[in-house]
């Protein structure tokens, strides 16, 4: 089966045609526009299924990235999972980008703990804790960086994520003891592993929902009323 994986959550905007039989990536397109995914994915996917040699009724299957990331990144990506979905008549299902930073970084260190963690800035981050067999222990949850340094209690934890270095400071800071090992920073995950993630039925929901960990920093302007127009 082919299936169709979109990535929105970040800066990047990515996607893939991934073979579940063959566990091999058959076309994929990605590029770092910092925002305008609504207007880029289209062109994105369309281009992934061109260099897979195949066109949307060749799709089985498809995978979002449900967050946690960018409110409007990740509303764009599952619109579309969801609107495909519907139109193709196929299942959608959501992974977390934590699970796949979590999954890039069990490559490097297998067998191993994993905390994934994203810089949600506004000292707070976005976490997800992975057992040694890869199975979610806890999370997704949003942690203050002040109590970051006791994500790294017990087995011995590999730091994973943009927020890897946060969780690091909050440790040094503290004067804790304990050890970690660092993997390669990052925001997001290459849209292969969100894939086969998905292949595999390590999914955050089907049919796919966003994670908003916190509420969006877009408020309604308090106190506003046009002028009435005399007589």
């Amino acid at each position: 089966m082919k299936l169709l994986a979109i990535d929105t959550a970040s800066t990047l905007c990515a996607a893939c045609v991934y073979d579940t039989a063959d566990e091999t990536v058959l076309g994929r397109a990605a590029v770092d526009i910092g925002k305008g995914h609504a207007e880029a994915l289209m062109d994105i996917i369309a281009e992934a299924l061109e260099g897979a040699g195949c066109w949307y009724p060749d799709i089985g299957a498809i995978a979002v990235s449900v967050g946690p990331g960018s409110f409007t990144g990740i509303r764009v990506g599952v619109s579309a999972a969801r609107g495909l979905s519907l139109a193709l008549k196929v299942p959608a299902h959501g992974v977390t980008t934590l699970s796949a930073i979590a999954e890039a970084a069990r490559e490097s260190f297998p067998g191993r703990r994993i905390i994934a963690a994203i810089d949600a800035r506004r000292g707070e981050l976005y976490v997800e804790d992975h057992a040694r067999d890869g199975r979610l222990a806890v999370g997704p949850m949003i942690v203050n960086v002040e109590d970051a340094a006791s994500l790294t209690d017990g087995d011995l934890p590999v730091l994973a994520g943009s927020g890897a270095a946060v969780i690091q400071a909050a440790a040094e800071a503290s004067g804790s003891a304990v050890a970690y090992d660092l993997a390669a920073p990052g925001a997001t995950a290459d849209i292969a592993i969100y894939a086969r993630l998905a292949a595999s039925g390590s999914v955050f929901g089907s049919p796919p929902k966003p994670i908003y960990l916190r509420a969006p920093d877009a408020r309604p302007q308090d106190g506003f009323a046009l002028a009435r127009t005399p007589g």
